[in-house]
């Protein structure tokens, strides 16, 4: 497993995944007896699905899908591969699970897209619903009370780790710094996050506007037509579907999923992005969860494969059962997935634009205040003791020295059992 040390700053992750070439720790040119060619829309979902059992590298995972889709397999070239990494960074939801629908949407279109996003995410769902299933009764056990209680405290060091490591790789200008620490303030005064959100964009494309260079790209220009919208029109049909269907038989049920694709189509800045939003909605506007019960569930999400989001599968067991986990996790992931398939087309164009750019980077600056506010409401809610505060104090400095947060979760659990 890779260091979860850019749960947060997965601009850094990004960097650092569009300089391999072909890192000796990654695999070699030599690894790849792979067929070339388009693989079957099968083969994707195994290879993604075996990939997903293992996903606890948050963007890190970025690494291995190259080394999947581009080393061993050779389903498409470096060059695709970084363009891709670029654009799951631009994009709203988990870079992980973009990245793996790049890669199927640039080998096998919309079926291959839907073959690696269900693949990749199958097994963070599984565990996570089952996780969610136990919760009632693991909760009445002391052990298990002492573990969570100890495991809350550590959520508030996670979440101050994602903004600092964020902030870090985001900020790096006097109005970097004051846009992010405005909405900070906006949100900790009780603006709602999705206005902050859009008010960050705008300000990005004034304040922080930016020439990019194109990289060379001489291949024509994508014209919108049938073709190109066609796949996105497909999943956008899915989604008002499921709305409209649920509305009829169980309105709660399209609430539920309503809100988890409003969470997602706003949480640019990767999966940790999306803890502010939905604490937001769904134990603030809504109150569906008490604050302690969704700390919980971002520490599941923690010890499961795959990104952070696939809390709302928590939520939504929470909420409404088996059905509500079912809609919400499909509801997390339908927005982001039409964003992919509306913008690869167009990326390659939009990407010089310094307004573009400029919006981007705002976008991702307003994730850092969010999540630092968001550290601040979850400290007040922790109820602390010497023992959580030393759990949250040990597990902060082990995630800045980029222990991984799968072992880290995993020893405050264990400690919290043990000594609360």
């Amino acid at each position: 497993m890779v260091a979860y040390a850019t749960i947060g700053g997965r601009l850094l992750a990004m960097q650092e995944v569009l300089k391999q070439v072909a890192p000796d720790g990654m695999g070699s040119v030599q690894e790849a007896g792979g067929a070339i060619g388009p693989p079957t829309l099968p083969a994707l979902f195994a290879s993604f699905l075996r990939l997903g059992c293992v996903s606890f590298g948050g963007p890190g995972m970025v690494a291995y899908i190259r080394r999947l889709a581009v080393v061993q397999r050779r389903w498409i070239n470096e060059d695709d591969f970084r363009l891709g990494a670029a654009l799951c960074q631009a994009v709203p939801g988990a870079t992980s699970m973009q990245a793996a629908a790049y890669v199927g949407l640039r080998t096998r279109g919309l079926g291959g897209a839907v073959a690696a996003y269900v693949g990749f995410g199958l097994p963070a769902f599984a565990l996570m619903l089952a996780m969610s299933l136990a919760y009632e009764r693991a909760v009445a056990v002391q052990a298990v009370t002492a573990a969570l209680t100890g495991l809350r405290a550590l959520v508030v060091a996670l979440v101050v780790n994602a903004a600092w490591t964020f902030g870090r790789s985001a900020i790096h200008t006097v109005r970097s710094a004051a846009l992010a620490a405005t909405t900070a303030a906006l949100f900790l005064a009780g603006g709602s996050p999705f206005l902050i959100v859009v008010g960050a964009g705008l300000a990005g494309t004034v304040l922080l506007k930016d020439r990019v260079a194109d990289g060379g790209d001489r291949r024509p220009r994508v014209r919108l037509g049938w073709r190109v919208l066609r796949s996105p029109l497909v999943v956008a049909a899915v989604g008002v579907v499921l709305i409209g269907t649920l509305w009829v038989v169980d309105r709660k049920l399209a609430i539920l999923g309503a809100v988890m694709m409003k969470v997602d189509a706003f949480a640019f800045g990767g999966g940790f992005a999306s803890v502010p939003l939905m604490y937001h909605e769904v134990v603030e506007v809504r109150g569906w969860v008490p604050p302690p019960v969704f700390l919980d569930g971002i520490a599941l999400g923690q010890v499961t494969p795959g990104p952070i989001v696939i809390t709302a599968t928590f939520v939504g067991q929470r909420v409404a059962g088996l059905a509500g986990a079912l809609v919400a996790t499909v509801s997390i992931f339908l927005p982001s997935l039409f964003v992919l398939l509306v913008a690869e087309p167009l990326f390659r164009r939009l990407r010089s634009r310094p307004s573009f750019a400029g919006a981007t980077r705002g976008l991702v600056l307003s994730f850092v205040g969010l999540l630092g506010s968001v550290a601040v409401l979850f400290a007040r809610i922790t109820p602390w003791s010497m023992t959580s505060s030393a759990v949250a104090a040990l597990g902060l400095a082990a995630l800045l020295l980029e222990v991984d947060v799968v072992w880290v979760v995993l020893a405050g659990g264990a400690v919290s059992a043990l000594l609360m």
